[in-house]
């Protein structure tokens, strides 16, 4: 929430993802690949040294720059209890020691401050949600049972939002609420902000087993928990400042909903299914508008945003975006995740590559789209580097792999026709997508991370496929598909186990005038007239006039 977000008001940094480190002399802002030229735009490179993560990780940076005198304070309210782990083996390395603070300092002087979100509860609709929070929840106890544990408190607000079948307002994009919730003998307990739930969906909860208890009861409650209780917790999901509170044993581990809630079920992914013909269908409406309006209006990367945005707007089960709409041309295209602002955009006018990376939240599902359009004339490079990226989208879209592949393993498919030319990005191929949640959410994830058991591949997982390539000061290129895991075709070798493929759920064409034909192969062509067959036949009776012709030019084969 706006209220919550330190990092941007103290940086200026608006990134997804980062950490700032504030020495007394000095102060860093660790940034992954994504971020390398937005993190040295946004911040005033005089006072904050933008630092890549791939150069040196926020522990190795706090142990080389601490003294043996310096006391590092943090949050333990801001940090999980994983991280405070790793920052307590950094200072220590450095012989600095690290000091919880009681009064954040970023908080004592923000006088301008957002307050915090007074967005309501609501229920996901049963129509779409497709299981009751009774049966979730007896699936997850079912899973406390079977390991020996006796209570879970959960904080992470997907894992939160899909077990209790609700949908909040507190993160912009998101639908999700700030809460916990611990499941113990006694039943379930939610704990959320005061007037979030109203009095009906109490009475509805409580039909579920579900009470509801003031947000700040929660640590009390873990700290009462019977001496011979077992509470498992997720390290990586749990503040340190939450944990404080536990005295009783405690077992590390995942939480059991995290995976519950990545394996789609086949309701889930039928909705899914339609979200994206929707979506295909609103995308279809805003590129003919588009096409059509070059060199007779004034387009801006603004202007994109509000038309893509009323265009999935008109559609059926459309709630909101699901992350702010990337439209960058030429150089800005090479900031992966720039955003276009009153003050500093780009005028879509003269020639190059304009980068578009959108998508939607609709109550039966979440989309994540980016596609790459020419503008004017475009030139041998431009279709090199566009045709390589297709490449990498293909092959790994093609790939059939065993139940239970490690999904960082899965990257380098996506990355070989680019390093065949000596060409790379700084960010991970795929990211899990929520049903209605979070458009980034694990546990898989398709990436350089180091990978853990969690991260197995398994069927009714949704991922999105984005390899990219990005000149700085010039263009950037990313072409993204969600994908499904589904069992394989019986034709796969069954002596081996079972083995799954990529369903392409994200339905819009792939512009092909940038395709640089030398480089693909008869197979490569097979599949993107395929997909584009798919599109056409899936969109059609969707979709009219300008709309439905534009679908046919960009979806003809090649």
């Amino acid at each position: 929430p706006a209220a919550n977000d330190r990092l941007a008001w103290a940086t200026g940094f608006t990134g997804s993802a980062g950490h700032a480190v504030v020495l007394t002399e000095e102060a860093a802002l660790i940034v992954d690949g994504r971020y390398t030229i937005q993190s040295r735009e946004q911040t005033d490179v005089g006072v904050v040294t933008p630092v890549r993560m791939e150069e040196t990780s926020l522990e190795r940076w706090i142990a080389s720059h601490l003294a043996a005198s310096h006391r590092l304070g943090y949050d333990p309210w801001l940090h999980t209890s994983d991280q405070v782990k790793r920052l307590a083996k950094a200072t220590g390395d450095a012989g600095a020691t690290l000091v919880a603070v009681t009064q954040n300092p970023v908080d004592a002087i923000w006088q301008d401050r957002p307050l915090p979100p007074k967005a309501p509860v609501n229920p996901h609709p049963m129509g779409f949600a497709g299981e009751e929070a009774a049966a979730k929840i007896a699936r997850i106890q079912a899973e406390l049972a079977s390991a020996s544990v006796d209570a879970l408190v959960i904080s992470d607000p997907h894992n939160l939002a899909w077990m209790f079948n609700l949908r909040g307002g507190d993160v912009s994009f998101n639908p999700v609420f700030l809460a916990h919730a611990l499941l113990d003998a006694n039943g379930v307990t939610l704990f959320v902000g005061d007037g979030k739930v109203g009095a009906a969906l109490q009475t509805t909860l409580a039909e579920d087993g579900v009470r509801i208890a003031p947000y700040e009861r929660a640590g009390p409650a873990l700290a009462a928990l019977p001496t011979e209780a077992v509470l498992a917790l997720d390290p990586k999901r749990t503040t340190f400042g939450l944990r404080a509170h536990v005295v009783v044993p405690v077992v590390e581990a995942i939480n059991p909903s995290t995976l519950l809630k990545s394996r789609k079920t086949a309701a889930e992914a039928a909705h899914v299914r339609e979200v994206m013909a929707e979506d295909g269908a609103a995308m279809c409406e805003f590129y003919a508008w588009f096409e059509g309006a070059q060199g007779k209006e004034r387009i801006t990367e603004l202007t994109i945003d509000e038309q893509l945005s009323a265009a999935r707007a008109k559609r059926p089960g459309f709630v909101g975006l699901s992350f702010d709409t990337i439209a960058a041309f030429n150089s800005n295209g090479a900031m992966p995740h720039y955003h276009a602002t009153p003050e500093s955009h780009a005028v879509i006018e003269g020639d190059g590559l304009l980068l578009i990376d959108s998508g939607g939240q609709y109550l039966g599902g979440t989309t994540d789209i980016t596609r790459v359009w020419p503008i004017g004339r475009i030139t041998d490079q431009h279709r090199r580097d566009y045709t390589l990226v297709l490449k990498g989208t293909m092959a790994l879209s093609r790939t059939r792999f065993p139940r239970g592949t490690l999904s960082p393993m899965l990257d380098a498919i996506a990355r070989a026709p680019l390093w065949e030319h000596g060409l790379d990005y700084g960010h991970g191929t795929g990211h899990g997508v929520g049903y209605f949640l979070n458009v980034h959410e694990g546990p898989q994830s398709i990436s350089k991370a180091v990978p853990d058991a969690h991260m197995a591949m398994e069927p009714g997982m949704i991922t999105s496929i984005e390899p990219g390539l990005y000149r700085p000061g010039r263009w950037g290129i990313r072409i993204e598909n969600l994908v499904l895991n589904v069992p394989a075709a019986s034709s796969v070798e069954s002596d081996f186990g079972e083995f799954l493929e990529f369903e392409t759920v994200t339905l819009c064409p792939i512009d092909t005038r940038c395709i640089d034909r030398s480089l693909l192969r008869a197979d490569e062509v097979e599949w993107l007239n395929t997909y584009h067959g798919t599109v056409r036949g899936r969109l059609a009776p969707m979709v009219s006039g300008d709309a439905r012709a534009w679908l046919m030019a960009r979806t003809e084969a090649i």
